[in-house]
């Protein structure tokens, strides 16, 4: 019985990663929610990552504006908690799988970024979380897999497309930013892709560093809210484009996060699906199965 901790167990990939798991039987899943597991106390940590055999880090701090105000604050969670579950993973034999970000790089690329690309976050969002990428690779380097993602969306929780949905319902148009590109992914996907690796690494075809979790294709905010229209039965022409610099925001975004994933043929898993079927999935689901409620 393989036995797994899942951190930040009550946030939407969190909640995606304990419905992945608990669905097979093989599996021993600690969900630890942030009422459970302060992972900004080393000691704490240390508890909470004993007897497990593989750690699946979901918690963050997600507030990218917040974060540019508050930036150690930030760096607490997204750094310095990832190095308390890697020395603790380190003292125990533990796998960890972190979710880090696409904010990690400086967005002025015209080409899907591989998994070796120099970093240069362009907000405090993005140093906070490379300190924690850095933290997995220098104190974890033969168990630690990081695992980039971006433009997560859910049924449950607040995210692009459940607002998108929302305002739909309310106004009868929508601007929307259309100068910046990158790969819409459900976090359910997401969940899968990350326990897929998880039996990877336990199983050693998986080798430990950096993996991108993103879907394929790419799109704009602007295409994906389109595209949430279409898919949903609405009228996609309500939807019109903006650039970023009529939406100002406290932190600066990256105009181009689109990300290679070559990766995981290495470890004979199969490339992510496309962005486009997977939002037709997710919104039929919209209502049903996805997540549940959260543990705890």
């Amino acid at each position: 019985m393989t036995r797994l901790l899942v951190t930040g167990a009550g946030g939407m990939l969190g909640r995606d990663l304990v419905t992945v798991l608990r669905a097979r039987p093989d599996r021993s899943v600690t969900a630890a929610t942030r009422a459970d597991l302060d992972v900004t106390d080393p000691d704490a940590v240390r508890d909470a990552v004993a007897g497990h055999d593989v750690v699946l880090n979901a918690a963050a701090w997600t507030d990218v504006d917040g974060a540019q105000t508050r930036e150690r604050d930030a760096t607490a969670v997204n750094g310095d908690a990832v190095a308390h579950l890697a020395r603790a993973c380190a003292a125990t034999g533990a796998r960890l799988v972190h979710v880090s970000t696409d904010y990690v790089f400086g967005g002025d690329a015209t080409r899907p970024y591989p998994e070796d690309a120099p970093t240069g976050p362009v907000n405090a969002y993005g140093r906070s979380k490379l300190a924690g990428e850095r933290a997995v690779v220098r104190l974890l380097p033969e168990r630690g897999y990081v695992v980039r993602t971006a433009w997560l969306y859910s049924a449950h929780g607040r995210n692009f497309v459940t607002t998108v949905l929302r305002l739909a319902a309310d106004r009868d148009r929508l601007d929307v930013v259309a100068d910046q590109h990158g790969q819409p992914t459900w976090s359910y996907r997401l969940a899968e892709r990350l326990v897929a690796l998880a039996d990877a690494a336990l199983a050693g075809a998986a080798a430990p560093g950096v993996y991108h979790g993103t879907a394929s294709g790419e799109t704009t905010w602007y295409g994906l809210a389109r595209a949430v229209f279409a898919l949903s039965g609405l009228d996609p022409a309500r939807v019109r484009p903006t650039t970023g610099d009529r939406v100002p925001r406290p932190a600066p975004r990256p105009r181009y996060s689109v990300l290679a994933h070559d990766r995981w043929a290495a470890a004979k898993l199969p490339p992510p699906g496309n962005w486009h079927v997977d939002l037709a999935e997710a919104l039929a689901d919209l209502d049903g199965r996805p997540g549940t409620p959260p543990p705890g």
